[in-house]
């Protein structure tokens, strides 16, 4: 069995970065891809960014570009998020998705991935 474990959640004032990481452990498992998703109560689970081991493309949700950058290590099945410039709506439970297969123009919804780590909580104050 393999589970994603995520760390680097915490408490940050706004304008200020965290790092999040995820690691994949137990059976030896390959992804196509890799990602974050975030999720407040009482809403949706929102996608945040993804990695594709094979064209090593990122893609971002609008409200994170040009603040979040992901990053990975395939061989390892690592992937992390540097987020800077953090905003009070960053606020959320962050969770790591890994996916088996190509899911095209899909990556932004949960259902294209098949793994989910157990999440980590980031607050960002004003």
């Amino acid at each position: 069995q393999v589970q994603l474990v995520e760390s680097g959640g915490g408490l940050v004032q706004a304008g200020g970065s965290l790092r999040l990481s995820c690691a994949a452990s137990g059976r030896t498992f390959s992804s196509y891809a890799m990602g974050w998703f975030r999720q407040v109560p009482g809403k949706e689970r929102e996608f945040v960014a993804r990695i594709t081991w094979s064209a090593g493309i990122a893609n971002y949700a609008n409200s994170v570009r040009g603040r979040f950058t992901i990053s990975g290590d395939n061989a390892k099945n690592t992937v992390s998020l540097r987020m800077n410039s953090l905003k009070p709506e960053d606020t959320a439970v962050y969770y790591c998705a890994a996916s088996e297969r190509p899911s095209g123009t899909y990556y932004s919804r949960p259902g294209a991935y098949d793994l989910w780590g157990q999440g980590t909580q980031v607050t960002v104050s004003s």
